[in-house]
């Protein structure tokens, strides 16, 4: 993506952000002091982060119901920003019902990591080297310093599913509903940043009086999970690159800078009685993952068998009813999908992406007015969301509404024409003769 295309999808999915402020050339990097040359300013990330952060939070099935677990994330947290280079940023962490392992931030410190990776951690310590780390990014900008080279936006933003009212001429991306999860995020990360807030990570985290080993426990997990379970976290290494190099060098730096810290107790205890709720439900989990693994490989009906076992396990998980509904749906299985949608939309009635999906399986039953009222309500709950834009103009075409439907097309065409959905609404637009041929 270019720097071009990446500030005209900034325009389109958040209107209100104003593309001077986004737009910045050499700063002083907060870590090493040096001139940097980087891709947003600090308001620009922060813009960034609060107009795409809610989107790919909501792509992840939202932030985990249990407020005891998500305020111990804060508090763990809060620790480690206030001893980090950039202490007044607005940061934020929350846990997500994502299963796949991973953590990730945004460029303004809006933090998740996933209730996946929360059930490999042994202690605090390791959750503090996790989340230490991604604060690590945010202080050297990293994300900053790829915009223009390879910024991606959409991963939160396009969840297009299934075929649009049964038009042969358009039949969006059904993989797209086996994905394992939608955090590519805003930059893949270059191994000499991993490394970068590798070491940042660990300075934190001691620094707020944790064991450094913590860090080199957290790289033996993903060491050893990206050699046993690869598909579980693929995601991760999408833009956290794993090395044995990145483990070896943690054990080094342990046991040489922060020797001196390496008798302190690991808070085991603390942080198993936290994530106590999670622990009850992770034959669930661990049978979503299982699902979401054969999702990946476009077998929905092996996958449906795993995610029927999770609701048995923990009917009332929101996650594991709209797991379940994406299987059917990409099964063409509409009418059951919907019954799963509407349980997920009763568990978590502030949660979008089953209100969402709601509307896509309307399109897929040529339901095109009820879809819309779903796409009204996905949006008003996240504003901005480009795929929403899409889904809105394939419902005003099936209704018969053109000059709506080109709205929405153009809208959507302006800042994602090279996708197979932008084509289909540049195409539209010839036809109708809003676009010249």
């Amino acid at each position: 993506m270019t720097r071009r295309d990446f500030l005209s999808l900034i325009a389109a999915a958040g209107s209100a952000i104003a593309l001077p402020s986004l737009i910045a050339g050499c700063a002083t990097d907060p870590v090493t002091g040096k001139k940097t040359l980087v891709g947003l300013s600090e308001e620009g990330e922060i813009n960034v982060d609060r107009k795409q952060a809610p989107h790919q939070f909501s792509a992840d099935y939202g932030t985990y119901q249990d407020h005891r677990l998500n305020r111990y994330l804060q508090d763990v947290s809060d620790d480690l920003w206030a001893h980090s280079h950039r202490p007044n940023l607005p940061y934020s962490s929350r846990v997500l019902n994502a299963n796949y392992i991973n953590a990730y931030t945004f460029p303004g410190g809006s933090m998740a990591s996933t209730r996946g990776i929360m059930l490999e951690l042994q202690n605090e310590d390791e959750l503090a080297a996790l989340m230490g780390h991604e604060t690590g990014h945010v202080n050297a900008r990293h994300a900053a310093e790829q915009a223009g080279k390879s910024m991606v936006i959409l991963g939160g933003l396009v969840l297009v599913q299934v075929a649009a009212a049964g038009k042969e001429e358009y039949q969006p991306l059904i993989n797209l509903v086996g994905q394992i999860g939608g955090s590519a995020l805003l930059a893949k990360y270059s191994r000499d940043n991993e490394r970068e807030a590798d070491a940042l990570g660990m300075e934190y985290m001691v620094s707020s009086g944790y064991n450094p080993d913590g860090m080199v426990g957290l790289m033996n997990i993903l060491r050893n999970q990206s050699k046993s379970k690869p598909g579980l976290i693929e995601t991760m290494f999408a833009s956290h690159p794993m090395s044995d190099e990145r483990y070896q060098t943690a054990v080094n730096r342990s046991s040489s800078q922060y020797a001196g810290q390496r008798g302190k107790k690991f808070r085991r205890e603390r942080y198993m009685d936290n994530i106590a709720g999670l622990r009850q439900i992770k034959p669930a989990i661990v049978e979503m993952q299982q699902g979401e693994s054969l999702m990946a490989k476009n077998q929905p009906a092996k996958a449906e068998v795993h995610f029927r076992k999770a609701i048995a396990l923990a009917p009332d998980d929101y996650a594991a009813n709209v797991l379940m509904a994406k299987a059917k749906l990409a099964q063409k299985k509409e009418r059951e999908a919907e019954a799963y949608l509407r349980q997920a939309r009763i568990i978590y009635p502030g949660e979008g992406k089953a209100i969402q999906l709601s509307g896509v399986a309307k399109l897929a039953l040529k339901q095109p007015e009820a879809a819309l009222q779903f796409f009204d309500a996905y949006d008003r709950q996240l504003p901005g969301n480009l795929g929403t834009v899409f889904l809105k103009g394939v419902a005003y075409e099936n209704m018969g509404n053109k000059k709506k439907a080109a709205e929405n097309y153009y809208r959507y065409s302006q800042a994602a024409s090279s996708t197979r959905e932008g084509k289909y609404a540049i195409s539209r637009l010839k036809t109708w003769g809003y676009v010249k041929q």
